[in-house]
């Protein structure tokens, strides 16, 4: 009799003692899930944030290698314009071929700082100087005089050059992308024909 109540006491003191350890156990597992979720959560967020490419800051500058090209070529024709333009002015003696020069100066020159403000919204660097054909073909005209001279600019720089400038800025108007240098071809077109107009009216009155 006094073994019996003995063992039932402490089977239920232990039995009771388990059941609370396993309460709080439970309890504290399920306390600790929100925050071992946010935990993993906030890993989850901060590793994506350092795999997740940052934006280019220039992304809006960038110009197609086409673009950029044609963008050349078109600085290289002002250059040379206004090189020429300088010869005729040291070398004519005809009035309307050094009025004609002057304005192939003044004109390019202003396209040409134009020209420059595309490029440096695009990050891209202009040529300072002609290409080596037309370096070529002013070393040539450099070694005329006198009608001869006059005939040969008028022919080469007034004539032949803008006809390639007019076909070189239609080529932008069609095939290119950039919007800023598209706007450029645009409003330079115009100029570009009168030259273009001018020189031919000249050379015309040459051959009479």
């Amino acid at each position: 009799m006094f073994f019996k109540p003995f063992k039932t006491t402490s089977a239920g003191s232990a039995s009771k003692l388990t059941w609370a350890l396993s309460t709080a156990a439970i309890s504290a597992l399920t306390l600790s899930a929100p925050l071992v979720s946010a935990q993993t959560n906030s890993g989850q967020t901060g590793s994506t944030a350092v795999l997740k490419p940052a934006p280019s800051s220039n992304a809006a500058g960038q110009m197609a290698s086409d673009d950029r090209d044609m963008m050349e070529d078109l600085a290289e024709a002002s250059l040379a314009e206004i090189e020429t333009g300088k010869l005729a002015l040291e070398k004519s003696q005809n009035p309307q071929v050094k009025k004609f020069a002057q304005q192939m100066i003044d004109d390019h020159t202003k396209a040409l700082k134009e020209l420059q403000q595309v490029a440096q919204t695009k990050g891209a660097t202009m040529p300072t100087e002609p290409d080596l054909m037309h370096k070529g073909k002013a070393t040539a005209l450099r070694a005329l005089s006198g009608d001869t001279f006059d005939k040969q600019y008028v022919q080469q720089a007034g004539v032949a050059d803008h006809k390639n400038t007019m076909e070189l800025i239609q080529k932008v108007q069609k095939s290119g992308k950039d919007p800023a240098l598209k706007a450029y071809a645009g409003k330079t077109l115009p100029v570009v024909q009168h030259h273009l107009q001018m020189a031919q009216a000249m050379e015309k009155q040459m051959k009479q």
